[in-house]
């Protein structure tokens, strides 16, 4: 088969690799019919994620179906539609038995595409199958559930739920890229009195409005003020860090209300400054975290109802042997616009339909 392997910083390539084989009674093999690419897989390639060896398929997120299972898989077999999540789990270990699945110890956790062979590929070995694929309904498309194997259960879980938010609340979004816009979305399910975006890009800030953004902001254009100006100088209640660059680290603890939570989201590939001679005081409380997808099972169910806005996410789609051309799009967001692109979605020729008289 194909994959799209990394071969050290800055050099990957779509290329034959192994066919993927059952190794665990618990494992299956899926035939990838939809993949995203994250903004994960880019710091793979930047260097930024050092535990990812070279020869190494990328990947954590897909849809596709099931082949072949392991003899001790119980909950789907093979003909079955399923969504690939990001997180595997063992069911066994202290960390899975608190539903800490992200921080499995039992060999699951983020391995897809960082410690194993990952989802951008025709096929996928996926381990510990019972906890970490789920059975999609027929009515939910393939470029729908794809963003449910990480995009939306990090923004909801690292980002909303972690910071708490609450009815009436001032959410700050530093970062409107797609973790950004679906923080947007999920965060407004509690109801705050507002939410506003920071970011860059004007493309980007416009998407933020309509995710739900009651407000934007330039990050340079000091969107302190902004932030102080809504709440009366208190500052936020909860500040998301969508990014993962110092810059805007800092900027989220600049404008979180004394009492406030900043929930980081984005991955760091180099040190930010804590600044505790000004934080120490405020009662202040800084998550951070890697997704557990424990509420992967209630997205898929609002997503299946409509509740979610995962297809506007979708800016750009491809065939899945046009990974690199992907990779240079989502890659370069500021320049194309992009915001997730799928991969494997159908290309289905348009007929127009004469009107009968």
């Amino acid at each position: 088969m194909k994959g799209y392997v990394f071969h050290g910083p800055g050099q990957s390539a779509w290329e034959e690799v192994p066919d993927p084989e059952i190794r665990e009674p618990g494992d299956v093999i899926v035939r990838v019919d939809a993949v995203t690419i994250c903004g994960t897989d880019l710091h793979i390639l930047k260097g930024d994620v050092p535990e990812v060896r070279p020869g190494t398929v990328l990947g954590h997120e897909a849809v596709g179906e099931v082949v072949e299972t392991g003899a001790d898989v119980r909950t789907v077999r093979p003909g079955d539609r399923v969504l690939v999540s990001c997180i595997t789990a063992c069911g066994r270990c202290r960390f899975c038995r608190e539903g800490m699945y992200g921080q499995c110890r039992g060999g699951g956790g983020w391995i897809l595409g960082h410690l194993v062979d990952g989802t951008q590929a025709e096929y996928v070995r996926v381990p510990f199958a019972d906890l970490s694929v789920y059975p999609l309904p027929g009515a939910l498309a393939n470029e729908d559930a794809v963003l449910l194997a990480d995009i939306f259960p990090t923004a909801y879980e690292v980002g909303v739920l972690n910071g708490r938010v609450r009815p009436g609340d001032t959410v700050v979004v530093v970062g409107a890229g797609p973790v950004g816009l679906a923080a947007i979305a999920t965060a407004r399910l509690f109801g705050p009195e507002r939410v506003v975006a920071v970011d860059l890009a004007a493309s980007r800030l416009q998407a933020a409005k309509e995710f739900g953004a009651d407000a934007v902001a330039d990050a340079s254009e000091g969107p302190e003020q902004l932030v102080e100006d809504l709440t009366g100088e208190l500052g936020a209640d909860v500040v998301i860090e969508a990014v993962g660059v110092p810059e805007t680290f800092e900027l989220c603890t600049r404008v979180v209300r004394p009492g406030g939570h900043v929930a980081n989201v984005g991955v760091h590939g180099a040190p930010s400054t804590l600044h505790l001679e000004d934080l120490w005081i405020k009662n202040v409380t800084i998550t951070t975290g890697l997704v557990d997808t424990h509420s992967t099972p209630t997205l898929l169910r609002m997503a299946a109802a409509g509740r979610l806005p995962t297809r506007r996410l979708v800016s750009h789609t491809f065939a899945l042997d046009q990974m690199q051309e992907a990779y240079d799009v989502f890659g370069n967001a500021a320049e194309t616009g992009a915001l997730k692109v799928v991969l494997g979605v159908p290309q289905h020729e348009v007929v127009p339909v004469q009107p009968t008289v």
